[in-house]
């Protein structure tokens, strides 16, 4: 399945993509990720997944509020949010395509992809997902399930083309799709093409489709923190951060030298005379950097990237209750901050369905029915095809397939101990 587009003309218009049924693909070994030789470009196809966007939190946040008991005119609030969040119709989905009408009803699954670029770094510079997460909501819109993809995941990635450079199709790990399908692009096209890819090669493998997508900044999201003066969250094990310490005189330092070591992981050398900031276990409210700053650790913890995970998705949950609480609802110039940054660091594609179906279709769901589940068991699990890299347990396997029928309720029932507390 290749998705092919003409080559990038600032003056002139996208064409639209072909539609033709799929076929099967031979898979060729990962090659370096310079201009490619042309392939043999399979006519594309399009699907119902609007490839990406940017404010699943902004969505969550206003559902949450519109089944509280705020003092918010709702109907003004919606205006604005409708009015002020960034969209673009970067998709159209398959459904209006094939002239069927596109609607709220009925379960939906929606891609959402983190990513954390250095500030420093070349916008020209491949940029891999930090976190990929497929959020489920059931045919009765009453609750939602995060489930985690560990991005070192060794998956079928589908040969692609974003107009400058041709991805031939092979093996590697799935943060790696969003890198080439953005590849040598910068901006809104980077993310857009590298959203594409992504979307693809988890279809490609596990056959799950999208009804909506986002991409999130988690620079941004330091604006978000900083409007609401913090976060209030549970702190599950304790966490060293390998970005910030403290030297004798109270100094900010990096406290630890990082090297990459010869079976592909990261060596950590501490700086003497520098203390790492430490997380200790407890309910407990973190300041806008520790906030971004604790979610972003994986190097010191027990289980690495499936620990980081689940503090991301802990995270989100803690922010959606910090912005649907009682001192952000009823000060309408705080909402209005929090609203701005959101949509400052994300931006959406609806799928087709307009932004106000989705808010007051899915207002009951919130923190309490927004439901984390842990891949893999919250462990490494070794790939046979590939070490040092992931492949997916047979829970988690089956797990996607619930996703992908919409079973996961009934999944979840005999599986309750994959859901993670928080």
């Amino acid at each position: 399945m290749i998705r092919r587009h003409e080559p990038l003309d600032e003056d002139a218009d996208r064409p639209a993509d072909d539609h033709t049924s799929r076929r099967p693909i031979p898979l060729l070994t990962t090659t370096a990720r310079t201009d490619l030789d042309d392939a043999a470009a399979r006519p594309p196809r399009r699907r119902r997944d609007p490839r990406w966007a940017h404010t699943l939190v902004t969505i969550g946040a206003v559902m949450m509020m519109l089944s509280g008991s705020a003092f918010v005119a709702k109907n003004l609030l919606v205006g604005y949010v409708t009015s002020n969040v960034r969209q673009d119709d970067l998709i159209v989905p398959a459904a209006e395509q094939q002239g069927r009408h596109v609607t709220i009803s009925g379960a939906k699954t929606i891609l959402l992809v983190g990513i954390d670029p250095r500030p420093d770094q070349d916008p020209s510079e491949a940029i891999r997902s930090d976190s990929i997460i497929i959020v489920h909501i059931p045919q009765d819109h009453q609750s939602a399930y995060l489930v985690s993809i560990p991005r070192d995941t060794w998956v079928r990635i589908p040969p692609f083309s974003n107009g400058r450079t041709r991805y031939q199709g092979g093996h590697d790990k799935i943060n790696a799709a969003f890198a080439e399908g953005g590849l040598k692009l910068t901006g809104k096209d980077q993310r857009r093409y590298g959203m594409s890819l992504l979307a693809d090669t988890i279809e490609e493998n596990w056959g799950i489709t999208f009804d909506a997508a986002a991409i999130v900044d988690f620079a941004g999201f330091t604006k978000v923190v900083d409007v609401l003066g913090g976060v209030d969250m549970y702190v599950d094990q304790e966490t060293r951060s390998v970005h910030i310490g403290h030297d004798a005189k109270g100094q900010t330092k990096v406290p630890y030298i990082q090297r990459f070591n010869d079976s592909g992981g990261t060596d950590l050398i501490p700086v003497p005379g520098v203390t790492p900031q430490t997380y200790h276990v407890g309910y407990q409210h973190l300041e806008p950097w520790q906030a971004l700053d604790y979610v972003r650790q994986r190097d010191t913890l027990p289980n690495s990237d499936y620990d980081r995970q689940r503090h991301q998705q802990q995270f989100i949950k803690a922010l959606f209750k910090e912005i649907a609480s009682r001192d952000v609802m009823t000060d309408p110039a705080k909402l209005k901050k929090v609203l701005d940054v959101v949509g400052q660091s994300m931006t959406i594609d609806s799928g087709g369905i307009d932004l106000q179906d989705w808010i007051f279709a899915l207002k009951d769901i919130g923190g309490d029915n927004l439901l984390t589940v842990k891949s893999n068991n919250g462990t490494f699990h070794e790939s046979p095809e590939q070490p040092g890299a992931e492949a997916l347990d047979d829970n988690t396997l089956a797990l996607l397939a619930a996703v992908r029928a919409d079973s996961v309720e009934s999944f979840m029932s005999s599986h309750v101990d994959l859901v993670s507390k928080s």
